[in-house]
This record gives C-alpha cells, sequence and structure tokens, in this order.
C-alpha cells in the first residue's frame, strides 16, 4: 500500500453512484433534457407575455414568425403559451400517477415477495389487472366519474384528480412483480438471514435491508412510469376525454390540430415533439439510474 493509497480519501456512496451516472452518457444527456423541459415549463410562462388563453381573432392561424415562434391557432392564441401550459399539466399528471403507481406496486410486491402466504394471492390479483384492457378501462371510468369529480372539486382540478388515480391504479403491476422477484431473491441472502437470526422485526427488515436493495428496479420503474402516464394522458386528451378544450395540454393541442394537419402541420409537429423528447429523455434517465444503483455494476 503506497502513501498516496492512505492519504486518498474514501469516497461515499453518493458519489460513487453520480461517477456511475455520469458515466452514462445517454443517461446523462436525458437528464438535461428533462430538466430544460421543467425548466421551460416552468418558468416560460414567467417570462412569456402571452396568456394561453388570450383569443385575438385578429392573429388566429399565423405560421411561426418573430412575434409567435410556434405560430397561433384557429383562435388566434399564442402555441408558444399554450405549450408551457400544456407541459405543466402533462408532466404534473406523469409525476403524480407516477407515484402513486409506484407505492402501490412497490407495496405490493414487497409484501407477495416476504409474506409466502401472501404471495399467491398478491400475484393472481395482479395478474386480474394485468388481463384488464387498459384503454377501454381507463375510458369508463373517466365517463362514470367524470361529473362526480367535476361538481366535488371543479372541472380542471377534478379531471386532475380522476387522470392520475386512474392512470396509477391500473400501472403499478409491473412495478409489483418486478419487486416481488428482487425480493424474494434477497430475503435468502447472507445479511437478511443474519438480521433475522438476532430478532430484527419483519417490518425493520424490510425498511432497512429490503427495500434499500430494490430501489434500483424501483427507479427504473419510475422513470418507465412517467413515460406511460404522460403517453396515456395525451391519449386520452387526444380523444376529447381529458380536461376540458379551453385547458391546454399537449394531447388536447395535437386533438386541435388534426382538423388544420393539411393547412398547419407544424401544429402536430411541435406538441408530438415534445412528447416524444420527455418521454425519450425519461427512458435514458432510467437506464443511467438503473445502473447507478445497483451495486454490481458500480463495483466492475
Amino acid at each position: 500500500m503506497t502513501d498516496s493509497d492512505i492519504s486518498a480519501k474514501p469516497s461515499s456512496q453518493w458519489y460513487d453512484i453520480w461517477m456511475q451516472f455520469r458515466s452514462h452518457k445517454g443517461a446523462l444527456i436525458g437528464g438535461i433534457v428533462f430538466i430544460l423541459i421543467i425548466a421551460a415549463v416552468s418558468l416560460g410562462p414567467l417570462l412569456w407575455p402571452y396568456d394561453p388563453t388570450y383569443i385575438d381573432i385578429r392573429a388566429r392561424n399565423q405560421t411561426p414568425n418573430w412575434a409567435h415562434p410556434f405560430g397561433t391557432d384557429q383562435l388566434g392564441r399564442d402555441t408558444l403559451a399554450r405549450m408551457m401550459a400544456g407541459g405543466q399539466t402533462s408532466i404534473a399528471v406523469g409525476l403524480t400517477a407516477m407515484l402513486l403507481a409506484l407505492v402501490v406496486g412497490s407495496f405490493i410486491g414487497v409484501l407477495a415477495g416476504f409474506f409466502k402466504r401472501l404471495d399467491n394471492l398478491l400475484m393472481r390479483m395482479t395478474d386480474l389487472f394485468l388481463a384488464l384492457p387498459l384503454l377501454p378501462i381507463l375510458l369508463v371510468m373517466m365517463l362514470l366519474f367524470r361529473e362526480v369529480l367535476n361538481n366535488a372539486f371543479g372541472p380542471e382540478k377534478g379531471i386532475f384528480i380522476l387522470i392520475t388515480v386512474s392512470i396509477g391504479i391500473t400501472s403499478w403491476m409491473p412495478t409489483a412483480r418486478i419487486v416481488r422477484g428482487d425480493v424474494l431473491a434477497l430475503k435468502e441472502r447472507e445479511f437478511v438471514l443474519a438480521a433475522r437470526s438476532i430478532g430484527t422485526s419483519n417490518t425493520r427488515l424490510i425498511l432497512r435491508h429490503i427495500l434499500p436493495n430494490v430501489m434500483s428496479p424501483i427507479m427504473v420503474s419510475a422513470t418507465l412510469g412517467i413515460a406511460n402516464a404522460i403517453i396515456t394522458e395525451s391519449a386520452l386528451s387526444f380523444l376529447g376525454l381529458g380536461f376540458p378544450p379551453d385547458f391546454p395540454t399537449w394531447g388536447r393541442l395535437l386533438n386541435d390540430a388534426t382538423d388544420y394537419l393539411q393547412q398547419y402541420p407544424e401544429r402536430v409537429f411541435w406538441p408530438g415533439l415534445a412528447i416524444s423528447l420527455t418521454v425519450l429523455s425519461v427512458n435514458y434517465l432510467g437506464d443511467g439510474l438503473r445502473d447507478a444503483l445497483d451495486p454490481r455494476i458500480r463495483s466492475r
């Protein structure tokens, strides 16, 4: 052992995670793009002078120009302002629905993998949910609960709750199956058996030893869940079953632009590009987080 080895500072776990993540170029670029998109939709409306709901009939159907870089729609509303407002809604739906699906899926996966007596029941329930057709179920939920939640919370907040809950409770199954598989392997490892031998309770065993070691698949499921939720919300809005017509989302902008596809094709291009970039950057980010959080890969 040399003097330089002795004097070298030991690296922390978070430093090792960052170094592994930084070595994944695609994930680094994806993370930067995703942060830029969030910054644009969050800070852009504070700097851009146009209101996304302001109607100016004299400026309708304009192509991209200096005053309106993305052009205007059939009512004269600025497309860039509506893109930023729609991005806030689409990303908020993606993050909220992902968190709900992640909590439900991780909870069921840990219970099924750790407690053998619950495994068969929970996994058969998971298989049942996986067998259900997703889009028809979402359409039925939209039709059944839209008016109830609109009357209780208002048209915008009510549909936000309905969409996020509907996507969340129909998207937890892949996370549950992945987490269950990892827990089944982990609970037979030496460190878990040693903790059990000294009388560690099941709750502490799960929280202290099991969950930290399944963070890698959970983070990958989280990033994939964001992408899936954004696409699902866009599909519902595109079908006219999402937010109200005057409330912009990327899917609603796509829906409105289809009637003018031949005359103004750029109206379809902008929201489509935003959805594609967001989903692609999140997927690359998930790949990098999976590698960075997996101690077996970090040790290579």
